[in-house]
């Protein structure tokens, strides 16, 4: 279904798709069916081109007939019998329109109508190639009806009777067969040829009627070469039957083939012309004027007759009109070419001799093309003008005249002309920020930059701190949230207008100290009153008595600290490099990082050394943060310890050894205790 309606809609000209248009829309109006039979069918299922087009209604034909003339169409035939009606259409579409009927043959030749459906319509015709049909009605638009399976006999290309005394009821069958096969170049099927044969011997034609006899007169004249079809029936002894003095001899071939040679050129240009009626006095053209006249009478249709008697006076009458001054620009005379019929243009064209009739032609068949190619396509597209814009190709129209007339010569011309026609621009696309790139740190031994997305945030455009930057790393890693070590107790929050400084390094011996630092080493100074240790797990924290100082405190009590001061090995193998000001949470999170988890495990102390510098990744477990005095009494307290027994750890064995082995590390730490120096204690 989907494949007919494709075909109807690209197969069919434009002037037969508005005829069949009209023609549906009349039948709708009457409340009938109409439907495209017989040779239209075949040929678009054939892939030939359609040349006449029959249809076929459900209903009475006299209503139909009524609002014909006022559609367009005139009535150049009728066969009452059979309740037809031959029409023309504008653009020289030739119709056949016909009422659904059920057919019964008393006598051969002599066949009796009566009305019926479209089923009984099919199975009344010739062959099987013509008893098809596609329906044109709301709903069923597209869909083919084949009754006697004529799809198949077109993929054999063969003709297959409906009957098997199609050639005893209708001889004029016989020759219809041999045109059909000139024509497409088809066979007869193996029955079909054997029938035949057997009509052609018994002599069915004697019965052939006079209406039948001239309706085939007049197909050789419509055929689109009527001397090979011609031939054809001489050859098969048909033309002796028909008209004898219609000779393929008598034929002038030169007229005729200059004939189809400007057909094809004007063909090119869109105007596609029949060749019937101009043709007639080239096919007869060695023939007497009596049997010319005698042919004329036995035509069926004649309408055709009198097309062929009036187009002399049409070809003048069109040619006037062609050099009048008002058609002086191709343009007006390409119009005016394109709106008169093609048959009519395909005969001046061949007749006329007439100098600036023929110079006309010539310009409209040599300039059209030219001003089609200067088109300016790439300009079109650069203007954003496209096809899918209103107006799209009226606009191609009118720029293929001006052109046509030798207008917009320049390139500044045309953009000109297009110009009114050209689309604004769409607005531009939204400009998305990237995120700032952190640069690379230079030198040996530092951080990679981690890169993190601060735009719209506060600290977008401050150069970041320390504690900022470690914050940034352990937000990306997941490790730290949000103010963790730049919030409201940890110090000032960076922002745009403020940002953090960095805090300076701690001053050497001797040199000035501001209030902090200052208060910072008097607390130092004092005695330590206690040192808090982590609780571990499982034990309870050893707590030392703030009444013992430090230097008082015996081997057996030192042991404590001194275990929490014996995996601090890596912090003193390298010089204490001044540190930064840091929050406390940073500082007891930093030392918890630098604190192996599975000596913690095993040991009363966590905490114990401070580290070189504040680490930017904290460890996996987070520890419990301690108050701020706390922290700076157990780092007061980790400054008595000596450097000696940092130097004497270092020799201790793995950190892979057991714990039982790292117990007599308790006896060699409480000597060395009281030589600690005060400047290893600042962390």
């Amino acid at each position: 279904m989907a494949d007919y309606i494709y075909l109807l809609e690209n197969r069919l000209s434009h002037a037969q798709q508005k005829a069949v248009g009209a023609l549906r829309t009349i039948a709708r109006e009457s409340d009938a069916t109409i439907f495209l039979t017989g040779g239209a069918v075949r040929d678009l299922t054939a892939g030939a081109s359609v040349r006449d087009i029959d249809l076929t209604i459900q209903g009475d034909l006299s209503r139909i007939r009524k609002g014909l003339g006022a559609a367009g169409f005139e009535i150049v035939g009728e066969n009452a019998s059979a309740h037809q009606l031959f029409l023309t259409y504008s653009g020289g579409v030739r119709l056949e329109l016909s009422s659904a009927v059920t057919v019964s043959w008393p006598k051969p030749g002599k066949p009796k109508y009566e009305p019926g459906s479209l089923i009984d319509d099919l199975r009344g015709r010739d062959f099987t190639a013509n008893a098809m049909a596609i329906s044109l009605n709301e709903g069923s638009y597209g869909l083919l009806m084949d009754p006697l399976n004529g799809v198949a006999d077109i993929e054999n290309r063969e003709l297959r009777l409906v009957s098997n005394y199609g050639f005893i009821e209708e001889p004029s069958r016989l020759m219809r067969a041999v045109r059909l096969m000139s024509r497409l170049g088809w066979q007869l099927e193996e029955k079909t040829r054997q029938r035949y044969e057997t009509a052609k011997e018994e002599g069915y034609i004697s019965a052939l009627s006079a209406w039948n006899k001239g309706y085939e007169l007049e197909e050789i004249f419509h055929e689109e070469d009527p001397v090979r079809v011609l031939r054809a029936l001489e050859a098969e002894g048909w033309m002796q039957h028909l008209f004898p003095a219609l000779q393929s001899a008598k034929v002038n071939t030169a007229s005729l083939s200059d004939l189809y040679t400007r057909q094809g050129e004007l063909q090119i240009q869109g105007v596609l012309g029949h060749i019937a009626a101009i043709a007639f006095p080239l096919v007869t053209g060695k023939m007497s004027a009596g049997d010319v006249s005698s042919l004329k009478k036995l035509i069926a249709r004649q309408g055709f007759v009198r097309e062929i008697e009036s187009l002399d006076a049409r070809v003048k009458d069109f040619a006037a009109k062609l050099t009048a001054k008002e058609a002086a620009a191709p343009s007006v005379a390409w119009k005016l070419l394109h709106a008169t019929e093609p048959d009519l243009v395909l005969a001046t064209y061949f007749s006329s001799k007439s100098a600036p009739v023929q110079a006309r032609l010539k310009t409209f068949l040599t300039e059209s093309p030219n001003a089609r190619q200067r088109i300016p396509y790439p300009l079109l597209t650069e203007m954003r003008i496209t096809p899918d814009l209103p107006g799209y190709n009226e606009l191609l129209d009118k720029l293929f005249f001006e052109l046509m007339d030798g207008r917009l010569a320049t390139p500044e011309e045309m953009k000109a002309f297009l110009e009114p026609y050209s689309p604004p621009a769409p607005p531009p696309p939204p400009n998305l920020r990237r995120a700032r790139a952190r640069k690379e740190p230079k030198g040996r031994g530092k951080k990679k930059a981690v890169e993190v997305d601060i735009e719209g945030s506060d600290l977008e455009g401050i150069p970041l701190t320390v504690a900022a930057e470690e914050e940034l790393a352990g937000l990306e890693t997941g490790l730290t949230e949000e103010g963790d070590l730049t919030g409201p107790n940890r110090g000032p929050e960076p922002s745009r207008k403020e940002p953090i400084e960095k805090v300076a390094p701690l001053p050497a011996k001797g040199a000035p100290k501001d209030k902090k630092v200052a208060k910072a080493v008097a607390e130092k100074k004092a005695p330590a009153k206690a040192v808090p240790t982590a609780k571990p797990a499982a034990k309870p924290a050893v707590i030392v008595k703030p009444s013992i100082p430090a230097k008082k405190t015996t081997p057996a009590k030192a042991a404590a600290p001194v275990k929490a001061a014996a995996p601090a090995k890596k912090v003193a193998a390298k010089p204490s490099a001044p540190t930064k000001k840091a929050p406390a949470k940073a500082v007891t999170k930093t030392v918890a990082a630098k604190q192996p988890v599975k000596k913690v495990a095993a040991k009363p102390i966590k905490k114990a050394a401070p580290v070189k510098k504040a680490s930017a990744k904290p460890v996996k477990k987070p520890v419990k943060a301690k108050p701020a005095k706390a922290v700076a009494k157990k780092v007061v307290a980790v400054k008595k310890a000596p450097a000696k027994v940092v130097k004497k750890a270092a020799p201790a064995k793995p950190a892979k050894a057991p714990a039982k082995k790292a117990a007599p590390a308790k006896k060699v730490a409480a000597k060395p205790a009281k030589k600690a120096p005060a400047k290893k204690a600042r962390r």
